[in-house]
């Protein structure tokens, strides 16, 4: 991110700040929950929900120290969910590097996972804020929740409105309580807490649906994991949704429809490669596009600065990383 968007130099050493205080939570602990933190971290990371936090409180006038929590809170909940998520899927690459769970037992990938959950709950907390905190709980409920009905009830599941249920427990209920917390820790008025609630959710939903447009049509070296990934755990995602409406009579399409789940690899690769190809993937780009032009329009409600231009950056840049 920083090598494509420019970042204020007070942002950058707050993002600095937020890594040092996410290593330092070990620091007390078994070497090896430090080693894990540290492997975690030097695997890179866009650091997006943090930098949100610091661009909206240094434009809304936050102390920067509660900020710094604050941020750090935010993104160890990222990291604990990738832990768990990467167990779960039996992912074993993250960003092109090995994953937690690719190197450790699952039973120490579950409890570093929720060792890091803990440290993100004590760290919303010395915010000194119930409506953090409690925002914070609510957020990791939905994101766990989410989790479980991906488990149990959407497996090719073809409903619309499962999918976008399904990324905003993924993806967008974090982005919105970011956006959310930062407006509140500022003391700004409930009206631009609720305008930075919305564009939070926006945004978020525009990042994930990108994300899955690069499931089908990203470069592996670039995205950093096998592409197809949702498709072979049985997951539709918005650009096949959009490739089962132009090709009804596709036979994995009639199977999906039916409900029947993928039972061979040759059939996930043929319809990556299909779909790839296809008009579904701009389609999906251009919804991604709407939900981020309202995500700019509520920017529009914040001061001129420099700031806000970053975020408009930002929000752009969400939704051109497949150029």
């Amino acid at each position: 991110m920083t090598s494509t968007i420019p970042t204020l130099p007070e942002i950058q050493q707050g993002i600095d700040a937020v890594e040092k205080l996410m290593l330092s939570q070990a620091d007390e602990y078994h070497s090896d929950l430090k080693s894990a933190l540290s492997v975690l971290l030097s695997s890179g990371g866009k650091r997006i929900r943090p930098r949100i936090i610091l661009l909206l409180g240094s434009i809304f006038n936050a102390k920067k120290e509660t900020l710094i929590t604050l941020a750090t809170s935010i993104e160890l909940l990222h990291t604990a969910t990738l832990v768990h998520d990467d167990l779960i899927d039996g992912s074993l690459l993250r960003r092109g590097a090995p994953t937690l769970n690719s190197k450790w037992s699952p039973a120490a990938t579950v409890l570093t996972g929720d060792f890091i959950f803990a440290c993100a709950a004590n760290l919303a907390a010395k915010t000194n804020s119930i409506e953090v905190m409690s925002l914070f709980s609510k957020t990791l409920m939905t994101i766990v929740n989410g989790e479980v009905n991906q488990l149990f009830t959407s497996r090719c599941n073809t409903s619309k409105e499962d999918y976008y249920r399904r990324i905003y427990a993924k993806t967008a209920s974090l982005f919105e309580t970011s956006t959310h917390t930062a407006a509140i820790i500022s003391q700004v008025s409930d009206q631009q807490v609720e305008i930075m609630r919305k564009f939070g959710y926006e945004l978020g939903m525009a990042f994930q649906i990108v994300d899955d447009v690069l499931d089908y049509s990203g470069d592996q070296t670039v995205v950093g994991k096998p592409v197809g990934g949702d498709l072979r755990q049985g997951l539709i995602t918005l650009p096949m949704l959009y490739f089962m409406q132009t090709h009804s009579d596709d036979k994995n399409v009639i199977d999906l429809l039916n409900g029947n789940c993928f039972q061979d690899e040759q059939s996930v690769q043929q319809l990556v490669k299909e779909i790839s190809t296809s008009q579904a993937i701009e389609n999906s780009l251009i919804e991604a596009e709407q939900f981020a032009q309202r995500a700019l329009n509520y920017l529009n409600e914040l001061p001129t600065s420099s700031e806000r231009e970053e975020l408009i950056q930002l929000t752009k840049f969400s939704v051109m990383r497949n150029k």
